[in-house]
Formats: structure tokens, sequence, C-alpha cells
């Protein structure tokens, strides 16, 4: 099954800073985000949100979990694992936040997976895709 991936970036006139400290926080998350509810299911370390954490979110029914991978303020880096939640399997996510000469961050969500079925990735692709793509445009307003 071949690997499905997404990019999406935006602009956003925030700074780095202020954008890491929401992106990171998941007690943040129902406020900006498209989620119902959002919880830190079991604390990183070092850092609460750092590696390890594992982030729990709710949105209707549906409840989706992930395991942060990367957390690293300096160069601004933040990665996950989904652990369950939707029909992909392999599913990893890599947040940047780069600052734009002037001000400003550029947002890029760059997520790969496999569909969990034969020949189901392009279309868990073109709904995740839409919904990063939200995301990303939610993250960008904040702080403004």
């Amino acid at each position: 099954m071949a690997e499905q991936r997404i990019e999406i970036t935006h602009d956003s006139p925030a700074s780095p800073d202020r954008l890491w400290a929401v992106l990171t926080d998941v007690s943040t998350w129902p406020r900006w985000a498209a989620f119902d509810a959002a919880e830190l299911e079991r604390p990183g370390a070092p850092e609460r949100d750092g590696v390890g954490a594992v982030r729990l979110f709710r949105r209707g029914s549906r409840v989706t979990r992930e395991r942060v991978i990367v957390f690293d303020p300096g160069s601004r880096h933040f990665a996950y694992e989904l652990l369950e939640g939707i029909p992909a399997r392999d599913y990893r996510a890599d947040v940047t936040l780069e600052p734009i000469p002037g001000g400003g961050t550029t947002i890029r969500w760059r997520s790969r997976f496999h569909g969990r079925l034969p020949g189901q990735g392009p279309m868990v692709g073109f709904v995740l895709r839409r919904f990063i793509d939200d995301l990303v445009k939610r993250l960008a307003a904040q702080g403004i």
C-alpha cells in the first residue's frame, strides 16, 4: 500500500513563540481547533507536554489519541504519532513554526500514513487534507 503524504502551509501574523505555546498545550485546543474536548492523558518527560506525552481529543463520539515524539522548542519542531482514531496506520505528523523576516510565522504541517485497508489511503488523505488545512488556518489565527 502506498504511503500517503499531506503538506499544508499557512502564514500567521502571530509570533512563533505564541503559536508554539498554543500548539503544544493541549488544554488550548478546544478554544481554537475543531475539537469538543482535549486533554493530556499521560504527561511527557521532562516537559509535561513533551516527548512521551499522550494527548486525547474528542469530537462528537470520535476519540483520537496521539503520542508526542518530537518536542523541540529551539527549532519549534513538534511531531506526534497517531495511536488510534482514524482508519490509518503508521500515521506521523511533523509541525514546524518558521519565523518570517519582519514578523509572523510560517506554519508547516506535514503528515504521512498508510490506509488501514487496501485502496483506503487516498480517501482518508482527502478527508485529512481538508481537516488539517482547517486546523492550520485556525492555529494561524491565534494571537492576532
